[in-house]
């Protein structure tokens, strides 16, 4: 796939580009300005403004303090054409803990605003569920390159933006025809950036941020073999939330292994953990999202 007659990036390059969406400019003391992507989708994808938020919200912490969790609501949509400001409040920095609020305005109306809160590092209990039983490895299922050759006229965009994550589903994923998915109650993909990311803790929190909005969702669909766009359904994410458990590098292999407990009046309720290759639980998410038939 390409554009203008290039194909479209990938690899190294990709993630030198994601590098460069989550370098925001410092406007101000608390403020910062965020760019998208040149080619992307009709709207801000959502895990770029949560991770540009994050980014905005950790340069005005001690980088002592380590993001321990974020949430995050979605309010407007946003206009990949226009910069994203982002305005930080100091909510509080105790003995231990740091809080922020980092809000994304364009056009002075607030498209996101998100809660965060950074830990100095502490030892104390420790445990952590088990991981999934008899996944296959990343090596072992299909890569997105080999998935979207089966289904072309599923891509438009998609073959277009450039393709920073490595994404490996386990099963089959939601843009596939409609009757071509089995319904399945869990959504597992494999991921990890594709390419060598800064050793920066706080740039890998943030390129997981903005992976773990990629597929959360589509777990909702998958409970009933449903597929997004035509014959099927639309979809926006309401809310994000974000804990992370354990240290990690968002350029190695993790496991985003993603289910649904609820889905009534629209919306759907999905929850996902992260593990690394080795089993380690490295973070959770939930989201709730706006649910529609295309046509609704």
């Amino acid at each position: 796939m390409s554009v203008n007659g290039r194909p479209a990036a990938t690899g190294q390059a990709a993630v030198d580009q994601l590098l460069e969406v989550l370098d925001l400019d410092h406007t101000g003391a608390t403020t910062f300005r965020g760019v998208s992507p040149a080619v992307g989708p009709q709207r801000v994808f959502g895990g770029q403004v949560a991770g540009q938020a994050l980014v905005a919200a950790g340069r005005t912490v001690d980088p002592e303090r380590f993001v321990h969790s974020l949430h995050g609501y979605f309010v407007r949509p946003g206009d990949p054409a226009e910069p994203i400001d982002y305005q930080v409040e100091n909510v509080r920095d105790g003995r231990s803990f740091s809080v922020r609020r980092s809000v994304a305005l364009q056009h002075d109306k607030p498209i996101f605003f998100m809660s965060a809160s950074f830990q100095r590092q502490e030892q104390a209990l420790e445990h952590q569920a088990p991981t999934p039983p008899d996944v296959p490895g990343p090596d072992d299922v299909p890569t997105m390159s080999d998935r979207l050759a089966r289904y072309p006229e599923r891509l438009g965009i998609w073959g277009q933006i450039p393709r920073p994550i490595d994404v490996r589903y386990v099963g089959e994923p939601g843009w596939v025809r409609p009757g071509d998915r089995p319904a399945d109650p869990y959504q597992r993909v494999w991921m990890r950036i594709d390419g060598k990311l800064p050793d920066d803790p706080l740039l890998h929190a943030c390129a997981l941020t903005y992976a773990s909005d990629l597929t959360l969702l589509d777990s909702v669909l998958s409970v009933h073999g449903e597929v997004w766009g035509p014959g099927g359904l639309v979809g926006a994410s309401l809310d994000h939330a974000l804990w992370f458990h354990r240290s990690f590098r968002a350029d190695e292999w993790f496991l985003y292994d993603c289910w649904s407990p609820s889905a009534s009046g629209a919306r759907g309720l999905a929850t996902g953990r992260m593990f690394t290759l080795d089993g380690r639980h490295i973070a959770s998410a939930v989201q709730e999202g706006l649910l529609r038939r295309v046509g609704d």
